[in-house]
């Protein structure tokens, strides 16, 4: 009678290294997925651009500044990353009049002017996802596209706390 010991077979084959290697192509497989899932993850975020925000004119004396539920008066202008202007509300001399963080304006608008001053001037450069979206706002802007706003805050109405 023959005994079979761990890793032997009938055919006198040590079959035990090729338990091991299988192992280890196992677990390196494993661990390579894990890292393409990490890059991936990666990947996926950068591709989301974030909302920026400069200060073109700062004030000096700010005794309030823009919150959700404030309506504020702007003066703006919209344009593309190439430069093409779309909208602005500087040729009627008429401020834009909206409130803000109640979603009457683009996510990028509802973000970018918390915290501003009466006077100050900003420049936001909204990614798509926080203005129109893949579908944009035809025909002046298109799908996909990233927005530069120059905008200045004329005047914060405050509601009064109920």
């Amino acid at each position: 009678m023959t005994r079979l010991r761990r890793g032997s077979s009938t055919t006198g084959v040590d079959s035990g290294g090729a338990e091991r290697r299988d192992m280890r192509l196992s677990w390196v497989l494993t661990v390579l997925s894990i890292c393409l899932s990490a890059l991936a993850t990666a990947a996926g975020a950068e591709g989301k651009r974030k909302l920026q925000i400069g200060v073109k004119k700062r004030v000096d004396h700010c005794p309030i500044k823009s919150r959700k539920g404030d309506v504020l008066h702007m003066h703006y202008t919209g344009k593309l990353e190439d430069g093409t202007e779309f909208d602005s509300s500087l040729p009627q001399n008429q401020p834009f009049v909206f409130s803000l963080g109640t979603g009457q304006v683009i996510k990028g608008w509802d973000q970018g002017l918390l915290g501003m001053c009466e006077g100050e001037k900003r420049k936001l450069v909204i990614p798509s996802e926080l203005g129109y979206g893949e579908r944009g706002a035809p025909p002046k802007i298109p799908g996909g596209a990233t927005l530069v706003f120059e905008v200045e805050l004329l005047k914060i109405e405050r509601r009064s706390e109920l």
